[in-house]
């Protein structure tokens, strides 16, 4: 089961996704592909999320940005075009900053289970509260894609391992947490907004998997509720 880190009480607002965004615009891509000249049907807003001017016309400067930006979150292919996919992660990205502090302001969690961690799988968003107080979080998840869909409902974690490999996939699934079946929080190498999803699992950095190992214990509750989009 691995060593159970002592508990702490860490407050990560918005700011846990500046970062990421950040990087998203500014690393540069390792092996890029060729970049097409044709805007998208989601130009202007592409154009306006990077910061670029808003005229609704392809340009190399355009593609070279779209392109570092699909690079960095796995949107294939990776040509630079401002399509519905790599719109859809931007808005998804922008709703999430949107969130803000108050994760839990329309009450959807339970706030009456003390210590529980939710899942909002519309905005793709995890936290954790203790009655009404934000304990950790939010912070951006990647769940599951069409057809392998994180399940909804009130769960519980039941069992934890720190270094799981899964049976199934045959991958590694640090810091896992287990809440229904073979449904857990883990942490992996990737974008969490990399398109599209996991096998059902909930994905987090491993930054934001070691906050929930040291925050959580078997027993205690998981909420996951909404819809993520595109399933």
């Amino acid at each position: 089961m691995g060593v159970i880190a002592r508990r702490g009480v860490i407050a990560l607002g918005v700011t846990g996704l500046v970062a990421p965004l950040t990087l998203a615009l500014t690393a540069a891509p390792a092996q890029a592909a060729s970049c097409t000249t044709q805007a998208g049907p989601y130009q202007k807003q592409v154009e306006k999320f990077l910061g670029r001017p808003v005229d609704g016309r392809q340009s190399a400067a355009d593609c070279k940005a779209i392109q570092v930006f699909q690079d960095r979150n796995g949107i294939t292919p990776d040509i630079g075009y401002a399509g519905p996919v790599t719109w859809g992660v931007m808005d998804l990205m922008n709703k999430q900053k949107a969130v803000g502090n108050n994760p839990n302001k329309d009450g959807s969690c339970p706030v009456n289970k003390g210590r529980i961690a939710c899942v909002n799988l519309t905005l793709q968003l995890s936290w954790i509260q203790d009655g009404k107080k934000l304990v950790y979080g939010p912070v951006p998840v990647r769940t599951g894609r069409k057809d392998y869909a994180t399940r909804t409902g009130l769960k519980r974690i039941y069992w934890r391992d720190i270094n799981h490999v899964s049976t199934v996939y045959n991958v590694p699934m640090p810091y896992s947490q287990f809440f229904d079946g073979g449904q857990a929080f883990h942490s992996v190498n990737l974008s969490m907004w990399n398109p599209p999803g996991s096998h059902g699992c909930v994905n987090m950095t491993t930054k934001d998997a070691k906050a929930y190992w040291s925050l959580l214990r078997t027993g205690d509750d998981v909420f996951v509720y909404g819809r993520k989009p595109g399933t």
